[in-house]
């Protein structure tokens, strides 16, 4: 007879829900991580917005292992990112919101809707850019069935700020309020360049950020008019100063040193024959 130090499993994990490949075993489990009696302490104090950032974190971490091609590490990640959903989804059930079947509802019929070619009556014979146009015609048709009457209504707060910048510049342009070319962005950007001076000669450091903040803005804005995804652009240049800077620290370290006993100006040649190893 077990005694009261006999590990016992777990409803969740027993052969009711075994399938370990299975979508119930997952909510299970999620189920009674939040159980209030015997769930876990961390899981249970937790709500939406404590959520939402890992949520985002997950999904960069997503991006990241594809970046990296990292395909043994992404069935992981992508099981993290189910995971949030499930996770929002079953706080959602105990509050009487929606559940999870709600969750593959609305995806389902989402996807069945904007896809009038594939399981509707239209016709398959259209072009890429044809079914961008379809598809932003029908995104615009539930955004006026949920009331979103501005252009830019529905443009997700919680994006990160450089693909808002872009997504509420796209929606701008859809009505004409755009700049004919880039040439007209880069002009603008001179001038933003130059009111961030004259605001960093101001000493106002509010006026400063704004300023600052403007030209990022008009950096999304030429970004979209040459067909470059600022984030991409952005993670490209991270990763290029990641390896090059740790260039100047193997070339130090061959030497027994660190960057903190060099100085600038041979960490700057350092830096140089990097860039040069990289492009020869």
């Amino acid at each position: 007879m077990a005694d009261d130090t006999t590990p016992v499993a777990h409803p969740a994990l027993t052969h009711e829900v075994n399938d370990r490949t299975g979508i119930t075993r997952l909510l299970a489990i999620m189920a009674a991580l939040r159980d209030p009696q015997t769930g876990c302490p961390w899981d249970i104090e937790q709500d939406f917005a404590s959520i939402a950032p890992y949520t985002i974190e997950e999904a960069h971490e997503v991006a990241d292992a594809i970046a990296r091609e990292a395909w043994d590490e992404l069935p992981g990640e992508l099981g993290d990112l189910l995971l949030q959903v499930i996770f929002h989804a079953q706080m959602a059930q105990e509050a009487g919101k929606f559940g999870f079947a709600d969750v593959v509802r609305a995806i389902s019929d989402k996807m069945i809707d904007r896809h009038p070619h594939i399981f509707g009556d239209e016709s398959r014979d259209k072009s890429a850019e044809q079914q961008v146009r379809d598809w932003e015609a029908i995104k615009a048709r539930e955004r006026a069935a949920k009331a979103e009457r501005g252009v830019l209504d529905g443009v997700a707060l919680g994006l990160p700020a450089l693909t808002r910048a872009v997504k509420l510049q796209n929606r701008a342009a859809r009505v004409g309020f755009d700049w004919p070319g880039p040439e007209d962005v880069l002009d603008k950007l001179a001038e933003e360049t130059c009111e961030l001076v004259e605001a960093r000669a101001s000493g106002d450091h509010g006026h400063l950020t704004e300023e600052f903040g403007d030209l990022m803005f008009v950096m999304a804005n030429l970004a979209r008019h040459l067909d470059i995804d600022p984030e991409e652009a952005l993670r490209m240049a991270n990763a290029k100063f990641t390896r090059r800077f740790q260039a100047i620290e193997a070339a130090l370290a061959a030497e027994g040193r660190r960057p903190e006993d060099s100085d600038l100006a041979e960490m700057d040649a350092l830096w140089d024959r990097a860039k040069a190893a990289e492009r020869g």
